[in-house]
């Protein structure tokens, strides 16, 4: 595994690789990795001749008030993670690298940034779509691979490689969950031994919701309130959202087939999110 800190040495190595008509799949990712990313990277591995990770914890999609400075950052751990997955590139560059000293362009996205996520965390997402196209165009990958569990950023990832005709394929990949059914997050790591325990409510109301759902309730007000109830029961809980929305990020009042089941709480002070879309396969 070739380890690369600027972006003139990637570049060269992708034009040999691309010489040699060899598939690229892209990870992006901020590091602290898990077994979530492991299975995007596995697929990866599966999917293309070369696999290239990327590990950038980038502070234009954090708010003034949120966790970058406490971001973990256990880069050797996951260089490790990494060389025995079998990675071709490992891109770690620094901000200076990324940004340099007079940065002023940015890519932002209409409508679907305006609820969840994107209302919470105001300039999220346009921190979150710049430095995605950036790393799009110095990886210039045929594939690249994002979690469901982000489901938000999933979307709007999409829809700016379509709007901008960037020529990648985005690979959209499965919630991986602990044994318990807490989906797997780098920020799980904040929170203390009875957090960890309470934060598997998520995913409890979460399953008692879909049983709903699939015993005829299609009211999502009557879904929600139920969902919101059985957080509301775990004292560390803080509920920043439960929202049932359709791919577009509109609210609906009932639910479909395609839907998405999207939530945001407080463990403490640590905030996790999670989701399922309405008709897929559960995976726990």
């Amino acid at each position: 595994m070739i380890v690369v800190k600027d972006i003139k040495t990637i570049r060269d190595l992708i034009k040999k690789e691309k010489k040699d008509n060899k598939k690229i799949g892209f990870v992006p990712t901020m590091g602290a990795l898990h077994k979530g990313h492991e299975s995007l990277i596995e697929r990866s591995i599966k999917e293309n001749d070369t696999t290239i990770v990327s590990i950038f914890v980038n502070p234009i999609q954090f708010g003034p008030s949120e966790d970058f400075n406490k971001y973990p950052r256990p880069f050797e751990n996951d260089k490790n993670i990494c060389e025995r997955l079998g990675v071709d590139i490992l891109f770690n560059p620094e901000k200076e690298e990324i940004f340099g000293d007079n940065f002023l362009t940015f890519v932002d996205i209409e409508k679907l940034q305006n609820n969840l996520c994107g209302v919470k965390r105001p300039g999220h997402f346009r921190g979150v779509c710049t430095i995605v196209a950036k790393l799009f165009n110095i990886v210039t990958p045929d594939r690249a691979y994002f979690g469901k569990k982000d489901i938000q950023q999933l979307i709007i990832i999409s829809k700016m490689v379509e709007d901008l005709n960037f020529d990648i394929e985005v690979i959209p990949c499965p919630i991986v969950r602990e044994k318990d059914g807490l989906a797997m997050s780098s920020r799980n790591s904040y929170l203390t031994p009875e957090e960890r325990k309470d934060a598997t409510i998520l995913n409890i109301a979460i399953k008692e919701a879909i049983s709903m759902i699939e015993n005829g309730e299609k009211n999502s007000n009557k879904i929600i309130s139920s969902i919101e109830k059985r957080i509301k029961s775990v004292p560390s809980a803080r509920i920043d959202y439960v929202k049932i929305v359709n791919k577009d990020m509109i609210d609906q009042e009932s639910v479909k087939n395609g839907d998405i089941l999207a939530l945001a709480v407080f463990i403490g002070t640590t905030r996790l999110i999670d989701n399922h879309i309405i008709g897929e396969e559960i995976n726990w």
